[in-house]
């Protein structure tokens, strides 16, 4: 390959592929950022299941070698020589409906799987010997240095995934698209809830712009850990400006809203906005147009770079229960994150 005929050390990025709706509309449930991890597996013995959940993308190191052989940026198992085939259990990051999924081999050429199936489990702790698993992807071939996207039209809530592949060979990374899932029935009525969170069931449903970052950051847990984490726009150099709707997990009227500009410096709005409605029937793409017409939650506000600005009070104006959101910025820039507080719609 033509990887020999480079220096030792030479890393090789994994080539750009167009992704598929559900991969940018939906977050990835098997993230290890999100705390998703491998429980068990059959075999790991040049490289470790965990890898397979990395945020990062699939590199090639030329030259890299490791106690086990060459090292590769994946999940990697020995060569079977007595039947049957390796798998990896592997707990999500939060429950959730899955959208779809991808099996990337990107660097395995001569030890891919030559194919793969994926099972399904909604358990309380981790999977046992009693636990049911339900076929989520029927066995199908793989390629080497690809990525295997599979759309997924179940709306079951799952826990963890077994990752078969037959009979053995590597893995780069595993990605499932998927809307977490929250239990609303079981909370108090009357409580304050940060709604737009992705543990809460927020999710993105558009935008105008993402050529920096991803918008689904956004509504992840804690502070972004740098400026890659959040939804960076491009330079504007045209009138208007740029958005971003969100659905929230549940209806609420909302009470708080958090603008965060962690990390962005030099590239922060300049001044941001919040639209509200309750939404009761529409697709995605019908919402894009409706946004535009929605009452204002949060008037233009000034921003700061590298700040958490809150917004409560006389600052939040009365619209009735929200379902959804749009958050404007003017006219283009980073957010880091965006949080809704409100109380649960009667």
């Amino acid at each position: 390959m033509a990887s020999l005929n480079l220096p030792v050390g030479t890393v090789i990025d994994a080539p750009a592929v167009d992704l598929p709706v559900f991969a940018t509309r939906h977050l990835n449930l098997a993230s290890e950022s999100l705390g998703a991890q491998v429980l068990s597996c059959s075999d790991e013995f040049f490289a470790p299941a965990q890898r397979m959940l990395q945020d990062a993308e699939p590199v090639f190191i030329v030259g890299k070698f490791d106690d086990h052989g060459k090292w590769m940026d994946g999940w990697e198992t020995r060569r079977r020589r007595n039947g049957g085939h390796d798998h990896a259990i592997v707990k999500l990051g939060l429950p959730g409906t899955i959208k779809g999924l991808d099996i990337n081999t990107s660097h395995f050429t001569g030890n891919f799987p030559p194919a793969a199936s994926i099972q399904a489990a909604f358990c309380a702790g981790d999977p046992d010997a009693g636990t049911e698993w339900v076929e989520l992807v029927a066995a199908r071939s793989l390629q080497g240095n690809a990525h295997h996207f599979v759309e997924i039209d179940d709306d079951r809530v799952w826990t963890h995934l077994r990752v078969n592949i037959f009979p053995d060979g590597g893995v780069a990374r595993l990605r499932v698209y998927g809307q977490p899932a929250c239990d609303w029935n079981r909370r108090d009525p009357d409580a304050l809830y940060e709604v737009s969170g992705l543990a809460s069931g927020g999710r993105v449903v558009a935008y105008s712009d993402a050529h920096f970052g991803m918008p689904t950051s956004v509504i992840k847990a804690g502070r972004g850990v740098n400026m890659g984490d959040g939804w960076e726009t491009r330079r504007r150099r045209e009138p208007g400006y740029d958005w971003l709707i969100l659905e929230l997990g549940h209806p609420v009227v909302v009470e708080k809203i958090e603008i965060d500009t962690a990390h962005f410096k030099g590239n922060y709005p300049d001044r941001v906005s919040v639209q509200g409605a309750l939404v009761t029937e529409s697709t995605d793409q019908s919402l894009v147009t409706q946004a535009m017409f929605w009452p204002e939650l949060l008037g233009e506000q000034k921003t700061e770079m590298d700040k958490q600005h809150f917004f409560e009070g006389a600052a939040i104006r009365p619209v009735g229960p929200v379902s959804h959101v749009r958050v404007n910025m003017f006219p283009d820039g980073g957010i880091s994150r965006v949080r809704i507080w409100g109380r649960m719609a009667r």
